[in-house]
């Protein structure tokens, strides 16, 4: 099995990236058109993106401002065997991300378009949550 990742600082305090990461009001300023689901072991989260892209995972770990990882149940061929994860460590200037996107079955078109989108996606969040900015969802790769 392949994994994406992508390490990264934001410049806030832990509950801030930890409610941008998991809460669905927050979620939708940077990555889904939609989203519901708390943020609990078991619960299911349901991702939106359009009709066609309406996907479901369940929380597998949630550790408030440390850890919060997610299963996808419903999504496409790719992504079902997947799980995405965010591992947080505060320190003096911030928090370190450590993004992970694992379980993909083959390094194929899918998993390379992903990997840059994730990388463009985890931007917007940086920026989100440091800066309050907000992509409007269809200039979001």
């Amino acid at each position: 099995m392949n994994t994406i990742f992508h390490n990264f600082r934001i410049n806030a305090p832990a509950n801030k990236v930890f409610e941008a990461i998991s809460d669905p009001k927050h979620l939708i300023n940077w990555w889904p058109l939609k989203c519901s689901g708390k943020a609990a072991p078991g619960e299911t989260y349901n991702f939106n993106f359009t009709d066609q892209y309406d996907w479901y995972g369940q929380v597998t770990t949630c550790e408030p401002n440390q850890a919060f990882y997610i299963k996808m149940t419903k999504a496409d061929q790719d992504w079902d065997p997947t799980t995405f994860g965010f591992d947080l460590e505060s320190g003096s200037e911030g928090v370190d991300v450590s993004f992970w996107h694992k379980d993909w079955p083959d390094v194929n078109q899918h998993f390379k378009i992903a990997s840059f989108c994730w990388a463009i996606l985890l931007q917007g969040l940086k920026n989100y949550v440091e800066r309050g900015e907000i992509v409007p969802f269809e200039k979001r790769s």
